[in-house]
This record gives structure tokens, sequence and C-alpha cells, in this order.
């Protein structure tokens, strides 16, 4: 009989810290169209595999190889390019911005462009997104007006919701872009419910989900998965795998789970792992998952697996918790270069267009800056009333916030 010992908390601990050399051999990476595809309506237990593994598209030359290559024309990737350098310059302007005291707050995307921009191609007008704040890209790359995103950011007159939200916090229920709840994992619960209720009413129409690798272990997360796999309603479930939730690495989220992906092995959904930095292989996983809701074969976990290349918001120092330069050494590499190499190997591109684009998107952004910052920044220029914090809480004011408003001169 083995000896028996006092129990002591087990507490994953990250390889490397601040000073350490960026290491990321132990990330297994696949040779790129290695991945096989399979029909959208296999059975899950049938597609195990694929959730421990990486879809890729694009190879270490940029050239697009496998079974999950072709669900792009060239003009498609061509304008998929422009919004991810869009969003890019956008956040440099708006990180400026907050720099400066523009604005109290901002979260860029830099690393992970290609998740949400490539995504949105995939869904169609009359579906609905449940982001986090770091999916501005579904906004740029569904046409959302880039003034009236800086007006949120800055929370002026010009501001859609009108001050009553954080900064990065959007909403657009036209461009299908649901609004951010701070307190993430609500999101899972929230696009399972819209999907049920659009299958209760018949509507042609899906939800996507989407949290990051740390917010997987909240409760909601785990709630929205037994309804999604009970009920089977059209919503794809995204988790946004960066490595770091805030300062606390992914091992403390992911526990004993290989892969997040796998987590969906256990409510029987098909559960996929893609290069989240591989613009060509997310729009093939995300129109995948789409056919399978779109032909009522039920749900889809997708895990993205990419990097997130600077700190979680402006209020925070990625130097106190990981390696310096470990951003630059993520083996996946940059999104905007990668899909930049294949159309220069393509032909459709090239280094001169390139160095063009990236001052026409910045002279976009910045002329877009100026028409926002005319109308106001968070110290300066026309706000948003007290008389709005009253609207829009019920459909019909009650008596007690009539009175309220009318206190405070409204």
């Amino acid at each position: 009989m083995s000896e028996e010992r006092a129990p002591r908390l087990h507490v994953p601990e990250p390889e490397l810290r601040p000073g350490d050399d960026p290491d990321f051999s132990h990330v297994e990476i696949p040779r790129a169209g290695a991945v096989r595809r399979p029909d959208p309506g296999e059975n899950p237990e049938e597609m195990r595999d694929l959730a421990f593994s990486i879809i890729r598209v694009l190879n270490r030359n940029g050239e697009a190889v496998g079974p999950w290559a072709g669900s792009l024309s060239d003009q498609e990737m061509l304008e998929g390019l422009r919004h991810m350098m869009t969003l890019r310059a956008y956040d440099a302007r708006m990180m400026t911005a907050q720099r400066q005291g523009k604005t109290s707050f901002y979260m860029q995307h830099l690393g992970e462009e290609a998740i949400s921009c490539s995504f949105q191609k995939a869904l169609r007008k009359g579906d609905m997104n449940f982001p986090t704040y770091r999916q501005a890209g579904l906004l740029i790359a569904s046409g959302y007006p880039l003034v009236k995103m800086m007006c949120q950011v800055y929370s002026n007159e010009g501001d859609p919701v009108r001050g009553r939200q954080l900064p990065v916090f959007y909403s657009s229920r036209e461009h299908g872009f649901f609004s951010i709840s701070g307190n993430l994992a609500t999101q899972f619960v929230q696009a399972v419910g819209w999907a049920m209720a659009a299958a209760i009413k018949g509507e042609h129409k899906l939800s996507a989900a989407w949290i990051g690798d740390g917010s997987t272990a909240e409760s909601d997360f785990h709630g929205a998965l037994v309804f999604a796999s009970t009920y089977k309603p059209p919503v794809i479930l995204n988790i946004v795998n960066n490595q770091w939730a805030i300062s606390t690495f992914q091992g403390i989220a992911r526990g004993g789970a290989g892969t997040f992906a796998a987590r969906g092995h256990g409510f029987g959904l098909p559960a996929l792992r893609v290069d989240g930095n591989d613009y060509l292989a997310v729009h093939a996983a995300a129109q995948w998952a789409v056919e399978r809701a779109r032909r009522d074969l039920g749900p889809t976990l997708i895990e993205y697996v990419t990097y997130r290349a600077a700190g979680h918001s402006t209020s925070d120092d990625p130097a106190a918790y990981r390696p310096k330069e470990e951003g630059n050494a993520w083996p996946l590499g940059d999104p905007i270069l990668r899909l930049k190499t294949h159309l220069i190997g393509k032909g459709l591109w090239s280094e001169e267009r390139h160095v063009q684009a990236e001052a026409e998107v910045m002279d976009m952004v910045i002329a877009a800056q100026k028409e926002a910052e005319a109308i106001g920044t968070l110290h300066s220029g026309k706000r948003p009333s007290p008389r709005d914090m009253f609207e829009d809480v019920y459909a019909e004011m009650p008596p007690h916030l009539v009175r309220q408003r009318h206190e405070v001169g409204y």
C-alpha cells in the first residue's frame, strides 16, 4: 500500500517570467494543409482529432495549401488585408490618443486582427455577434463607420451609446454587434439564448459567441455549453486563446484539459482548433461552422490559437509578468504579414503597393480621428447630456425615473 501524503495545492506556473528567453518549443504546430477537412455533417465523435491539432492554410512560403484552402476569392483576400491594416492603424491612433489624455482607456488587437476581421466575412446580415472588447474587427469588416467608433472611445456627443459604456464597448444592432459586457463569459449564454430564440421563431439567422481563454473558467461558459449541446441552436462558440488572461497565463483556465477546444467533447460538440494568425484558416473554419448552423446541424466550438502581442489594456504592463520579447518569438507570426506574403506570391500585391496602402489607410484613420475630435474628447468639446442616462432603460419611462430626471434638472 502506498504511503499516504498530506494534500497540497497544485498551482500551475508559466514556464517563463520576465528576464527569461522566450521559448515556444512546446507549442506543437502541424504542417500547413495537413489537417483534414470533414464534411460539416460528420458526427462529432468521429472528428475528435480536430480539437488537438491546428488547422492551417498558409505555409511558411505564403502558399495556401490543403483541404481548407480556397474559401476566399482574390478580391475578398485583398479586402481582408485592408481590414486588418485599418484595425491596426486605428489601434495605433487610439492608443496615442489615450496617452494624450483624450480618452480614459483603450484596448488594442495587436496580433489578433485576423480572427475578427476574417470571421465576420463568413456571416451575413441578420446574424448576431456577442463580442468581448477585442473584436472591433467585426465592425470594421462589416463597414461600420470609424468616426462612430472613435466617438464612442471619446464618449463625446457623437457617441452612439451616449457615454454609458466604457471606451471600446461598442454596440450596433444593425451591424450584428451586441452590446459588450465587461463581465466576461456572459457572451456565451447570451449568444446561445439568442440562437435558441431564432430557432423557435424559425428565423434563418445564427449567433456567434466570443470569449477569451481566461474566461472559459467562468460558470457561464459551461452553462452555455450545456444548453448548446441539449437544444442544438445555430450558434458558433469562439474561444480566442491569446495565451494570457490579463496577467494570468492560459494554463490556469485550461486546467487538465489538453486544449480549450477539447472542452467541447464533454458536451458532444464538434470542436476545431485553428491558427488564429492565418486569415485564410480562420475564414475556412468559420465558413465550415456557419454551414453546420445553416443546415440545422447545431453548434460548433472553435479555439483560435494566437498571441496577445501587446498589453491587456492601457492599464496593463506586460513586462511585469512575461518576457519582453515573447511576442516577437510567437511562432505563428504576424497575420498581416502572412496574408501580404500570400498576395504577393499570387501576383496580386507588391511591397510598393503595401507601403502605399499603409499610407492610404493611415490617412483615412487620421481624417476620421480629426472629425471625431472636432465633436469632442474626454476633456473638451461636446458631450452627451446627463439626461441620456435615463433613456433606453424602459420602453416607457416609469414615474420614479421621471422624478429622478427632474431632480437633476432635466
